[in-house]
Formats: C-alpha cells, sequence, structure tokens
C-alpha cells in the first residue's frame, strides 16, 4: 500500500499495475530484456548460484485448466526467487459456485503479490486484470499463450549462439492460441517467421496486424511442403486443443512433422507439449538430435521468473 500523503485532495491516484495478458503487453525493449534476464537465471541455477530476488512474495495460482509445465515451473519458479506459490484448482474456488470474478480478483489481490491465470475464455483473464490490484499473467486462455511464447524466443536464441535476428522459424498445424502469441513475439524479436496451416484454420487476422505492429508479419500460408522447405526451425502443437472436436483432425492429413522433414530442411524442431507422438509428430522427429523441445520445456522456467521479477520490481 502506498503512504498516505498530508493532503489527500493533491495526492495522485496509484499507477494500476502491469499486466501481461498477451506478449505483446511487454514493450520491445522489455520483451528483450526479459529474455536477457531469463538467461541469467539459467546460468546462476547452473551454477548453483541462489536467486533470491523476490523473498516472502506470493505468487497466487488460479488455474481452471489442466496443467503440468506451467504448474510447476511456476511454482518452482517462486521457490528458487526465495517467494511461494499458491496453487487453486477448478474445484479450490468459489468461482464454480457463482462468484463474479470481479470478486476473486479483488480478494486474491490482497493476498497476492501477482496472479497466474489459466482459464478458457480470454475474456475473463480480462475482467480478472481489470480489477486485481497486483500484476496478473496469463498462463494460457483460449486466445493467447504468452510464457509459452517467451520460452520460444529464448530457445531459438539460445539455438543461434544469441543472433536469431537471422533465423527463419516455420509454425505448422492449428492456428491456435500458441501460435497467435509465437507469431506476435517472432515479430518483436525481428525472427522471419512463417504460419502454415490447413485452410480455415489460420490466424485470425487481429493477430497478424498486432504482430506487424511490432515488428516484421509473419508470412502466411496454406502450403505445408512450402513452408518447410528451408528453414531453420519448425514449430508445431497439437490439432485438436483442450474442449475442441475430435474431427478437426481430418484437415490436417498431411501436415505431420517427420524426421524425413526435418532432415530435408536441416532445420531444428520444437513442440510446446504435450505431443501427440504419430499425429503432429512422429516419435522419431521429437527424439532425434535436431529436437529442442527439452530445452524449450525448460525455459518456461527461466522466463516466467524474468517476467515476475520485471512485473514486481
Amino acid at each position: 500500500m502506498s503512504t498516505p500523503t498530508a493532503d489527500p485532495s493533491t495526492a495522485s491516484s496509484p499507477e494500476p499495475p502491469a499486466h501481461v495478458l498477451d506478449v505483446d503487453d511487454l514493450s520491445v525493449e522489455t520483451f528483450h530484456a526479459v529474455l536477457a534476464d531469463a538467461a541469467d537465471y539459467q546460468q546462476s541455477l547452473a551454477a548453483g548460484t541462489p536467486h533470491r530476488d523476490l523473498p516472502e512474495h506470493t505468487l497466487g495460482m488460479l488455474f481452471e485448466k489442466p496443467s503440468t509445465r506451467t504448474r510447476m515451473s511456476f511454482e518452482t519458479g517462486m521457490t528458487q526467487l526465495g517467494g511461494h506459490a499458491v496453487f487453486l484448482g477448478p474445484d479450490a474456488t468459489h468461482l464454480g459456485h457463482g462468484e463474479p470474478l470481479k470478486d476473486t480478483a479483488r480478494a486474491l489481490s490482497g493476498y497476492a503479490d501477482a496472479l497466474a491465470i489459466r482459464t478458457f475464455d480470454h475474456d475473463a483473464i480480462e475482467t480478472i486484470a481489470a480489477y486485481a490490484d497486483v500484476p496478473v499473467v496469463n498462463a494460457l486462455t483460449d486466445d493467447a499463450h504468452p510464457c509459452q511464447a517467451l520460452a520460444d524466443l529464448l530457445t531459438i536464441q539460445q539455438a543461434f549462439d544469441d543472433d536469431f535476428e537471422d533465423a527463419s522459424v516455420a509454425w505448422v498445424g492449428d492456428g491456435n492460441n500458441v501460435a497467435a502469441s509465437f507469431a506476435i513475439a517472432c515479430a518483436m524479436a525481428g525472427v522471419d517467421c512463417t504460419i502454415a496451416t490447413p485452410e480455415g484454420h489460420g490466424l485470425d487476422q487481429d493477430v497478424l496486424d498486432r504482430a506487424a505492429a511490432v515488428g516484421p508479419a509473419p508470412t502466411v500460408t496454406h502450403d505445408f511442403e512450402a513452408a518447410v522447405a528451408d528453414v531453420d526451425v519448425i514449430e508445431t502443437d497439437v490439432w485438436v486443443s483442450m474442449g475442441e472436436d475430435d474431427d478437426k483432425r481430418e484437415a490436417f492429413d498431411g501436415w505431420t512433422v517427420t524426421a524425413d522433414v526435418l532432415e530435408a530442411a536441416d532445420a531444428k524442431f520444437m513442440h510446446c507439449l504435450p505431443a501427440n507422438r504419430g499425429e503432429e509428430v512422429t516419435d522419431a522427429a521429437i527424439e532425434s538430435e535436431r529436437s529442442l523441445v527439452w530445452q524449450q520445456a525448460e525455459n518456461r522456467l527461466h522466463v516466467q521468473k524474468a517476467l515476475l521479477v520485471e512485473l514486481l520490481s
């Protein structure tokens, strides 16, 4: 809480908290700073150097969707930063019993220093952010996954010795929430990005416009073979996200990333996980020496620590 002034009538209103509901809520400068800080945290962890930059801070985690990597990386990250996280799953709150989001947001703001929200409807996290008095971080919604995008770009940067502006990447598969944040993050980083999807499964024009507003706009195509012909990195994700119709898979026939595809392009492979091996990627591809998947997964830990410290410092 701010210290009261002698004359309340002349006191300025407190600054609203900064939220990261998608990656372009960060400035391009802050985006690069978070990646640099994340790399520093990774090096500190590897060297066994403590980095208790958020002592006694609490992260409230309100999750309505299942989670493995997101929950583990946020909770571990807060521990390493000297704070702690409180996890609230879908059955642990009154949201499922009719409590308004704005009431939950204001109540949790009184206990936690920041909130990480994982939910279905993006409008829900926007409502929470509107009423929260602490920073809100999107831990995944149906529209966006900014933490994954940060981890993806850190992984690409590391794969090319920090000179990732010369790298070319292709997203192949569904134009989903992960693809949307990835496209915007690539633009912010100045990375040459192609988004390849089957007809009817591409990114919304709003996402493409936002990418173009912060950097080079992605190339959009519906030609899988052309997209993967000559790129440095190929990334994909599941074809059917949580809650979607399984019949959607029919549109993705021929869109599987195989070891032969990676070999022909001389490309690295990325996937945000979990992967349906045999669908969007073969077992041989994800287990190959070209795969950056496990480094990519670990990088969630490092970028989220950097992001939380950025927001809370």
